[in-house]
């Protein structure tokens, strides 16, 4: 039997790549500490988690952000114009799928917005591949082809890690820890991470 070949080669993300995009993520997520903090229920994490994120995919960064991903991962850019606020639809469909974590989700979402950098850059929003395609390059052939974008748009990037095995991820790529952050209401830490741009004789 001939297996397919793993396709690492980034593509735009359309709404279409929604149901597969929301289960990439839903499993690249499982043991993310601040998705376990909005989703504590082992049992019905998954199914929220798909459709945490087919939300702000449709809804929001496939509308507003960069969107790529390859056959078993995703990621979510925001270019400066693209970093707004969700829209109140958006805000009330979160609310529904969070329940009564809703009130935690945002007073994290405002704690985090209060450190976001405020001079001009780009935002990996999320990056996650399914665990069971990790070692197999496609999260890190998302990472460049997101970061060579910014470089051309002559652009520094920001991301928030919750998880802290990610870290030495990032700074392999260029970002260094910026500021540690204490979510509220007992919730995890994120690591604000920059990385300034590179012209391409640096990269």
């Amino acid at each position: 039997m001939t297996r397919m070949p793993i396709t690492n080669t980034p593509q735009t993300a359309t709404v279409d790549d929604a149901p597969v995009i929301s289960r990439i993520l839903a499993h690249a997520f499982d043991d993310d500490p601040m998705m376990r903090w909005f989703f504590p229920d082992d049992a019905s994490r998954e199914t929220a988690l798909g459709r945490y994120f087919t939300t702000i995919f449709t809804r929001q960064y496939v509308r507003q952000g960069v969107c790529e991903r390859t056959d078993a991962a995703a990621a979510f850019w925001a270019p400066p114009e693209a970093q707004g606020v969700p829209d109140a639809e958006t805000v009330q469909e979160l609310t529904d799928i969070l329940g009564d974590r809703a009130q935690l989700f945002g007073e994290a979402v405002e704690t985090a917005s209060k450190h976001t950098p405020q001079e001009p850059h780009w935002s990996l929003a999320l990056i996650g591949a399914d665990p069971a395609a990790q070692g197999q390059g496609q999260g890190g052939a998302l990472l460049r082809s997101g970061l060579a974008k910014a470089d051309a748009a002559g652009l520094p990037v920001y991301l928030e890690s919750s998880k802290a095995s990610n870290i030495p991820v990032y700074e392999h790529f260029g970002f260094a820890v910026r500021e540690e952050l204490q979510l509220p209401g007992g919730g995890p830490v994120l690591w604000g991470m920059w990385r300034e741009p590179r012209r391409p004789a640096d990269s």
